[in-house]
């Protein structure tokens, strides 16, 4: 039996708000359009808008962002009822918070069951350092009773290792929620994501911040978009579904894991196979520092 997964991304535009109720209404309206999916995507560091609460917020430095970490417990309670209460499994996006005496940009993921996955970022933006986080060590698959899926928050698709580790553990769909300031960055991301959906043979989810809240939060460019290889089983350009960009709405899209294992052994670029055929090759060329895991 084929295993089709019905997936939602939210094409999320930041707005100011007053309160954490007016960010989770902000957010249920998403999710309301989202209805029927299996699984369900926010993107990176959406609860940038929870600094607008803050009385001060035009007049801080973007070096206080992490302020938003006061919100954890709301924002955790917030996606682990709504995942519940909707029999969905939610990808709350990321989220700034302290872990001891540092800060982290963390991805979560909520289960109906109330089991709450995370996932710490590994490679952290340049133009993140202004706001004081630190980097995590792994990137791990999720076993979920559809699929294996893996984080790779918005800068870690333009590091092949991290998509190339967690199909190694047999990640099926990659969550890429994403936050760039600038349409090259996101470029960057979403161009890097296709390529890493045609290496890996994976379904690649590229979720996205985008909106115009004023300083000191940042603009985001946003489109958010469902991915696959491109090859026979799917469309040419690969693309399952596409926002349109800088509009805020839910992009909806329907994938067949078996098709990606079908691909991986018919496939006209079997590169799953291949990358990982050819490794002992890649760690013997003095330019490349690392192998593909096998």
């Amino acid at each position: 039996m084929a295993r089709h997964i019905s997936i939602a991304a939210a094409n999320f535009a930041v707005r100011p708000v007053s309160s954490f109720d007016e960010f989770g209404a902000h957010c249920e309206t998403l999710l309301n359009q989202a209805k029927g999916a299996d699984l369900v995507l926010f993107p990176e560091l959406l609860t940038v808008e929870l600094f607008s609460t803050y009385s001060d917020w035009k007049s801080a430095p973007i070096s206080e962002l992490t302020r938003i970490d006061e919100f954890t417990q709301e924002y955790l309670d917030f996606f682990t009822e709504q995942a519940r209460t909707r029999d969905q499994f939610i990808v709350g996006g990321s989220h700034l918070l302290k872990d001891g005496d540092r800060y982290v940009n963390v991805g979560h993921l909520f289960e109906p069951s109330g089991t709450v996955h995370t996932h710490v970022k590994t490679h952290i933006f340049p133009a993140e350092a202004g706001w004081s986080t630190e980097e995590g060590t792994t990137v791990e698959a999720i076993e979920l009773p559809f699929a294996k899926v893996a984080f790779n928050i918005c800068y870690e698709a333009e590091i092949p290792e991290c998509a190339a580790t967690a199909a190694e553990q047999g990640a099926e769909i990659i969550l890429c929620p994403s936050f760039t300031f600038t349409e090259f960055g996101f470029w960057r991301v979403r161009h890097c994501a296709q390529a890493r959906a045609i290496e890996n043979q994976v379904y690649f989810v590229h979720c996205c911040t985008g909106g115009r809240p004023g300083a000191p939060l940042p603009n985001g460019w946003a489109q958010s978009s469902i991915l696959t290889p491109c090859d026979m089983p799917w469309t040419p350009d690969g693309i399952v579904a596409q926002a349109t960009p800088n509009e805020e709405m839910v992009v909806h899209g329907t994938v067949d894991i078996d098709r990606l294992y079908e691909n991986r052994d018919n496939g006209a670029a079997p590169t799953f196979r291949d990358r990982r055929r050819r490794a002992d090759l890649y760690a013997s060329w003095p330019s490349h520092t690392t192998a593909v895991p096998r």
